[in-house]
């Protein structure tokens, strides 16, 4: 007995046609969307105090804050809104309500509140130096590092920052602008970052650095 399939299953190797024909319709698929609430940011509703001598000028998009310290602008992105209100106060919100908006929020909020505080305040990174021989100078407008190098290691100084050397050992990179404030001081970092075992290095001042025991010796 031999079980013949049906036409339209016929394979096309067999030199038949596959019978795909309009008894079953494929139909297109519905998806369904769920529509996400975006929560307003702890941090991007918290208002900014501006200081008496912080002057601050606003137009659209643009922001430009100035103190006693310098002057620092920012645009923000179409999700956010910057407003001042009569009490002096700066407070950042929402434009749309998107995850995005949702995450500009907080960030723009930050990187305001860190404008006004630094031409008024400023910020510092404050660095130093472990090893024997290592040593820093301020030459001019360079910062001469001696790290164990060959040769000393010179970093020209931003016109925006100040460098200042204590005792030969110790650094402190002052600056308006919390990230090259930042910036700079990862870098004096990075040319001789803290080892482990005898925690010899370029290391921030409140920096723990983990210790790792050495090789023991043979026991006779």
């Amino acid at each position: 007995m031999s079980l013949l399939a049906p036409s339209h299953l016929k394979s096309v190797f067999l030199g038949g046609k596959i019978d795909i024909g309009a008894s079953n319709p494929v139909t297109r698929a519905g998806f369904w969307r769920k529509n996400v609430e975006c929560k307003e940011s702890r941090i991007g509703k918290q208002p900014i105090a501006v200081p008496a001598n912080v002057a601050i000028a606003m137009e659209g998009q643009d922001l430009k804050v100035k103190g006693p310290l310098g002057e620092l602008a920012i645009t923000y992105p179409r999700e956010v809104i910057v407003e001042k209100q009569e009490s002096g106060f700066l407070r950042v919100r929402k434009a749309v309500e998107t995850r995005r908006a949702n995450q500009m929020h907080g960030l723009f909020r930050t990187l305001t509140d860190n404008m006004v505080v630094g031409v008024s305040k400023g910020f510092e990174k404050k660095l130093q130096l472990v090893g024997v021989g290592y040593r820093a100078t301020v030459e001019g407008k360079d910062l001469v590092l001696s790290l164990g190098f060959s040769h000393p290691v010179r970093m020209a100084v931003p016109d925006d920052l100040q460098v200042k050397v204590e005792e030969n050992t110790k650094v402190t990179v002052s600056g308006r602008d919390k990230s090259v404030v930042g910036q700079f001081a990862a870098s004096i970092r990075s040319w001789r970052p803290p080892e482990p075992y005898k925690g010899k290095g370029v290391r921030y001042v409140d920096e723990v650095v983990r210790r790792k025991e050495g090789k023991a010796g043979k026991k006779k």
